[in-house]
């Protein structure tokens, strides 16, 4: 496997479109119902456990870059192979492509449930997973730059929706956001850990750094990008603690769709059913990076096309989503995959950089000796 990887200038990308990919895949399907878990851990100050993961993302995004930084033009795979040598490194990229299917797998069945439970609950579960699935083929056949135009699209098309957070604001107790800094830190803390399976997606960075042409403008654009990520997801969750009682959030599982359930507009009645039914265009980027980093990661790893990939991937998906239907599953595979993602995307950054620092340096010293 190659360490450097330098892509064909056809599928590069500017710098600008990072903001736009950091930010569609940070907003998923976690954004649906992420109030009443931060609330149960930390009460009132849920708030508070946002602003905190933000910030530890931002601390985690800006390790990531710099580790990134230290190789010309590279990936997370060419790194491990460099570190670990051919076969540990190897283990170590297979691990990254299964979690990167695994996340892919967690968000189409969270998304399928959602709409089963809302609009369509006769409709099975093998029809919204197989039209999904051809979609998401389709687009990453495409190529790295279609994937990118379609986070784009999905930025902008979808920014309407922020407006009516606006209409619960008129039904809101400003009341309920009281007591203020009630809760322990340890439960503001585990809160903040809460929120990992709604904020990741960032560590993607790991992956598609090599095709942005000015690699020193993406650390700005990547911070931004956390930055309005942030703040959505503290919007929804000041707008949502102001709306709904301590008692309703704790029962409310998708609070963000039940703040989209009391808009009332002349010409729509259950405009919720937009809202559920428009998500699959913030979903699809989500679905695409995702395959296409788990496909891209077996790709260097056997040295074949990532065409093949991508179908294994998919029918691994379909099948893999037939398994799951009760809510009570679907919460048992949210909690363990957001435990293993909090060691992938929060804990092992941390590691394989000061490695890289220290490999980096025995070097030099090496060879300036020699």
């Amino acid at each position: 496997m190659k360490v450097l990887i330098q892509p064909k200038p056809q599928s590069l990308i500017n710098a600008f479109l990072v903001f736009f990919i950091v930010h569609s895949i940070q907003i998923g399907v976690g954004v649906q119902g992420f109030q009443r878990i931060i609330y149960m851990d930390a009460k009132h100050d849920a708030w508070i456990s946002v602003i905190l993961a933000g910030l530890f993302t931002s601390i985690i995004s800006w390790i990531m870059i710099k580790t990134l930084n230290l190789y010309t033009s590279t990936d997370l795979f060419g790194i491990h192979f460099d570190i670990y040598g051919k076969w540990m490194g190897g283990f170590l990229n297979f691990t990254y492509s299964l979690y990167c299917f695994a996340a892919g797998f967690v968000v189409i069945r969270n998304y399928i449930e959602v709409v089963q439970a809302w609009i369509f609950p006769e409709v099975p579960t093998w029809f919204f997973s197989g039209t999904l699935l051809l979609l998401i083929i389709y687009g990453i056949t495409g190529g790295f730059r279609i994937i990118v135009g379609v986070c784009f699209f999905s930025i902008l098309l979808s920014l309407w929706m922020l407006a009516f957070l606006a209409y619960p604001l008129q039904f809101s107790n400003i009341s309920y956001l009281f007591p203020l800094f009630e809760s322990k830190i340890t439960d503001i803390l585990k809160g903040t850990y809460s929120m990992t399976f709604t904020i990741l997606g960032f560590e993607l960075i790991y992956i598609f750094y090599p095709f942005v042409k000015e690699k020193d403008k993406i650390q700005k654009y990547v911070q931004l990008s956390i930055l309005s990520t942030t703040i959505i997801y503290l919007t929804l969750m000041i707008v949502s603690l102001a709306y709904f009682s301590g008692d309703q959030l704790e029962r409310t599982i998708w609070a963000t769709l039940s703040l989209f359930k009391i808009v009332r507009l002349p010409f729509i009645e259950r405009f919720e059913y937009v809202a559920v039914t428009f998500w699959m265009l913030i979903i699809i980027p989500n679905l695409m990076l995702y395959l296409w980093a788990a496909s891209r990661g077996m790709a260097r790893i056997f040295r074949k096309g990532e065409k093949r990939f991508v179908w294994i991937f998919a029918v691994g998906i379909f099948i893999s989503v037939q398994f799951f239907m009760s809510r009570l599953e679907i919460n048992m595979v949210n909690e363990l995959f957001s435990k293993c993602a909090f060691l992938v995307v929060f804990c092992y950054p941390v590691i394989l950089y000061l490695v890289v620092l220290i490999k980096k340096k025995i070097f030099s010293r090496r060879g300036g000796e020699s």
